[in-house]
């Protein structure tokens, strides 16, 4: 029997932090609106910004082009977002929220805010040093990230 052990190995405690985070806040928005983990991924971004390529989401969500695709043509379909080509370089197609995308992200910021502040009171006094930590770590591995550790 090997010496390593599973439940102690950081990325897998990282991995399964993760799903279960995702997974909790899923349920509101995937029971009110019928979307996707991606998809969600996605109108969130583009909560952030006017518009924004899906190239800047793939980078930015940490998801490859194609589930980006595949969210944002799902989310066009049911009306959430809206596609352009980008005039400047049509092989990029931006991203826009409609009116109702805008509503979508406005009924679950609130849901959003009452989670993270659930998470917070888990953690207790350890809040500012995990996101410390968490903050770091998402830094210094950023593919985009030239600068030494």
């Amino acid at each position: 029997m090997t010496s390593f052990k599973l439940d102690d190995f950081l990325p897998y405690q990282i991995a399964v932090l993760s799903s279960r985070v995702s997974a909790e806040f899923s349920k509101h928005y995937r029971d009110a609106y019928g979307i996707s983990v991606s998809e969600w991924r996605v109108v969130a971004h583009l909560s952030q910004a006017d518009s924004v390529s899906v190239r800047e989401i793939h980078k930015r969500v940490d998801m490859d082009k194609p589930k980006v695709s595949r969210a944002a043509s799902r989310l066009e379909a049911a009306g959430y977002i809206t596609k352009t080509i980008n005039p400047n370089d049509r092989r990029l197609v931006e991203l826009s929220l409609t009116d109702k995308g805008r509503a979508m992200i406005d009924a679950l910021a609130p849901i959003a805010g009452k989670y993270e502040a659930q998470l917070t009171t888990l953690l207790g006094q350890e809040d500012g040093c995990f996101r410390e930590a968490l903050t770091s770590l998402l830094h210094k591995l950023d593919p985009g990230n030239t600068a030494e550790s």
